[in-house]
This record gives structure tokens, C-alpha cells and sequence, in this order.
């Protein structure tokens, strides 16, 4: 079996029926979409793999160690710095993890960007049903929500290049927008 089929088989297991916050929709959509969004810049089979499992070990009871066995150190090293400590308190965590992408290889900050693209028009469609109800699906809400995807924005912008960048900022000014 190859990685990519592996990490597919792994996260349909481990995510299973879990429904996403904003939409209720089947949470393993979202890391297919990562995925194939990462598969259409080019990345190679590891990045891909690692898309597939990228909220396996924040989300799930799956192990790290398995995870390693299963997949490889490669694919586990590329998700670890976006794997939040859900123990802290939500402004914590969110700095921590700008922190840890900002220190992480171009890999690492693939995944997170394409992460964060997929979010923010998720965002967007069910903004179209749901008006601005949908900012009480999140923690903090609008205010909050934005302030850490601005900061992850001018994180990428000063320690990375990729045409992912413009794409995640062009979606940030519509998700401004929303009311």
C-alpha cells in the first residue's frame, strides 16, 4: 500500500463520522480538499500524506507513535508544529502555533496555508446560509478568529514565498467582509 492510500485509510478511521464546527459536514472532506490542493502545487507524496493526517493527532486519540510506525518520522515531523495543545487556553495556543509554523520547514507551512485556505472558504459558503450566525460556531468569534488568521498572514508573508500566500490573503479580505 502506498503513503498517500495509508494516510487516507488512517484519517477516514481516526476522524470517522466527526462532523465539522462551522457546517456540520463529514470532517474527513476537509483534509481531502488540503490535500488535493497541496497535490495541485506539487508536492510530493509526503506532503499529500501528511495533509490527509494533519488533524489526526490534535483531533483524535490516535498515537503519535503509531502514527510514526504507520507513516514514517518524515510525515509525522511535517504535522507536529500543528498539532496544538488544546490544554491551553485558546489565545496561547494560537501564538504558539504561528510560533511553531514560523520555525517549521516550507513543508510544514504548505500544509498549514493550504489548511487555512480551505477554512476560510468553508467560512465563506456557509456564511451564504447562515449570515453572520456562523461566527458563534467559533470560539472566539469574528473579532478573534480574524486577528489569528491576519497574524498567520503576515507570518507567511515575511518567512515564506509561495503563490498560496495571495490566494490565502485575496480570502481573508472577502472573509473581512462578512458581516
Amino acid at each position: 500500500m502506498d503513503l498517500i492510500e495509508k494516510a487516507l485509510r488512517i484519517m477516514l478511521s481516526a476522524h470517522g463520522q466527526q462532523k465539522r464546527k462551522a457546517d456540520d459536514s463529514l470532517y474527513v472532506i476537509h483534509p481531502l480538499m488540503v490535500a488535493k490542493k497541496l497535490a495541485r502545487f506539487g508536492f510530493g507524496d509526503e506532503v499529500i500524506a501528511a495533509a490527509m493526517v494533519h488533524d489526526v493527532l490534535e483531533d483524535t486519540d490516535y498515537s503519535e507513535k503509531k502514527l510514526r510506525q504507520e507513516l514514517g518520522d518524515k510525515v509525522v515531523d511535517i504535522i507536529m508544529p500543528l498539532t496544538e495543545n488544546k490544554s491551553l487556553e485558546w489565545e496561547e495556543r494560537k501564538k504558539k502555533y504561528i510560533e511553531a509554523v514560523r520555525n517549521a520547514g516550507p513543508e510544514t507551512k504548505a500544509v498549514s496555508i493550504a489548511d487555512k485556505i480551505h477554512n476560510l472558504g468553508s467560512i465563506i459558503a456557509t456564511h451564504k446560509e447562515m449570515g453572520a450566525n456562523i461566527w458563534t460556531k467559533f470560539n472566539r468569534g469574528k473579532e478573534q478568529k480574524m486577528w489569528f488568521e491576519w497574524e498567520m498572514l503576515k507570518m507567511f508573508q515575511a518567512t515564506w514565498e509561495s503563490p498560496m500566500i495571495a490566494e490565502y490573503e485575496k480570502l481573508l479580505k472577502e472573509v473581512k467582509k462578512l458581516d
